[in-house]
């Protein structure tokens, strides 16, 4: 769906955003009616509360957001989003003592408050338009929206109609809006060209797997982004039951995630040689399907004993961080839903990552924090590597104990990414379960932004 800022040169309302502290001197400087009407609204500043002010004739003519504490703040994010839905339509400005970050922050989640999933029931946008506030890069924001955007449209759309061959279609025409060049990998091919557990995983379905690669860029350094793209995990063989299974619509989250964090780079022609590629698979129940105890030949070479076809996630994305590997690039992202272990860990808001380099993980955090986008630092824990060996075979897809469950999934992906200096792997949830300011239940983006903000720092880009 198209954002856009209103333009900067027409008429608007204000919307005063006021500190707890600051809503006594606030009123004493509006006028006796407006001070009597937020008065008798009991506006005292603190964070959320909202009142449009009415002019002589009755019309609005500005409104007044409370911003708390600062205390108060740190316990969500984008909370000015909150009232976009309900601000009368028409073109608004913001007024208050607002950092550039801050102010940053209010546009972009005005921005993502007017995302609505209307794919199969219409849905009411908000008339109200923000322009954009001093000091912020309007186009940057607006690039990270319709990122974003994307990243959700995928999620949100069901199985039925986002399966392999959809999610490939919806990754060749992000390349093709940008000039990138794309290669697909499907079916049999798959065994042909060795990505042997791409082709394991998605062979059981009746919707072919495929090997998703998109090319962007002739200069700077290379980065490479790797996301998970099991577009329906029934589990396999090793079957979910129906409460695990109603999610998994969003098993693609991590493909979507790189697809959205792509376009963002490439709409803002970041000075990178980007590499985006996302195997592409439906984990399906049939005669055919791979089976616990199988052991297959991953396309490093490694052998796999299967002890869960549910872990299916691992090892699609083995085959294709092995491909990326062999470039050597400077960067290496992997990005997937892997683990339920992550979402008990940390819960749904927080973006867990793993990295061996702490400087790294220092500025992905920091871009994180910078943009409104948490993530969460955890261990490559070493002395686990050995959980990952069954013995039968080089490694283990499923380790037995239930301990550890998110640390030993990137263990074992770690293992695919011999020869790149720099690799990092997110366990994403990509899910909202209920709605917060600028984010409506559904699916929604993590990391991305947090990666867009470090990349200059990281990479030069």
């Amino acid at each position: 769906m198209p954002f856009a800022f209103a333009d900067p040169a027409a008429a608007s309302r204000p919307l005063y955003l006021v500190a707890g502290t600051e809503a006594d001197a606030f009123l004493s400087g509006r006028s006796k009616a407006e001070r009597a009407w937020l008065t008798a609204s009991g506006f005292s500043g603190a964070l959320n509360q909202f009142c449009v002010l009415p002019g002589p004739d009755g019309e609005p003519i500005g409104a007044v957001f409370g911003l708390g504490s600062a205390a108060a703040r740190r316990r969500g994010r984008f909370h000015l989003a909150k009232v976009v839905a309900d601000l009368p339509g028409g073109d608004w400005h913001l007024e208050g003592a607002l950092s550039v970050k801050e102010a940053e922050e209010a546009a972009l989640g005005w921005l993502f408050a007017t995302y609505r999933f209307s794919r199969y029931k219409s849905a009411k946008v908000p008339t109200a338009r923000l322009k954009a506030p001093a000091g912020v890069d309007a186009a940057r924001l607006l690039a990270i929206a319709e990122g974003e955007a994307l990243t959700r449209d995928l999620i949100n759309m069901p199985a039925s109609d986002m399966g392999p061959e959809e999610l490939e279609a919806a990754f060749t025409a992000l390349a093709g809006a940008f000039g990138a060049k794309t290669t697909i990998i499907r079916g049999e091919d798959l065994l042909e060209r060795n990505f042997p557990m791409i082709h394991a995983v998605g062979r059981a379905s009746d919707r072919a797997p495929r090997l998703l690669d998109l090319r962007w860029g002739d200069a700077g350094p290379t980065l490479t982004l790797v996301g998970k793209g099991v577009c329906f995990d029934t589990g396999g063989l090793d079957i979910k039951p129906a409460s695990s299974m109603g999610l998994m619509k969003k098993d693609m989250g991590g493909a979507a995630t790189v697809m959205g964090l792509a376009r963002m780079i490439m709409a803002l022609g970041l000075k990178v040689r980007l590499r985006v590629l996302v195997p592409a698979v439906e984990n399906a129940v049939s005669g055919n399907a791979f089976r616990p105890q199988d052991i297959l030949t991953s396309r490093k070479g490694l052998t796999v004993e299967v002890n869960n076809t549910d872990a299916e996630g691992r090892l699609v994305l083995a085959d294709a961080l092995a491909l990326a590997d062999e470039e050597k690039p400077d960067f290496l992202i992997s990005m997937a839903t892997l683990t339920g272990a992550a979402r008990v860990a940390v819960g749904s808001d927080l973006a867990p990552f793993y990295c061996d380099d702490d400087s790294v993980a220092a500025a992905l955090a920091a871009g994180g924090a910078a943009v409104a986008d948490p993530l969460w630092r955890m261990p490559f824990w070493d002395p686990y590597e050995a959980v990952i060996e069954p013995g039968i075979a080089d490694l283990d897809n499923a380790p037995a104990g239930g301990m550890a469950g998110s640390i030993t999934a990137a263990l074992f992906l770690r293992r695919f990414v011999t020869d790149s200096p720099l690799y990092v792997h997110f366990d994403i949830y990509g899910w909202q379960p209920k709605a917060e300011p600028a984010r409506p239940k559904g699916g929604v983006g993590q990391g991305a932004r947090a990666i867009l903000a470090a990349l200059p720092g990281l990479l030069g880009a």
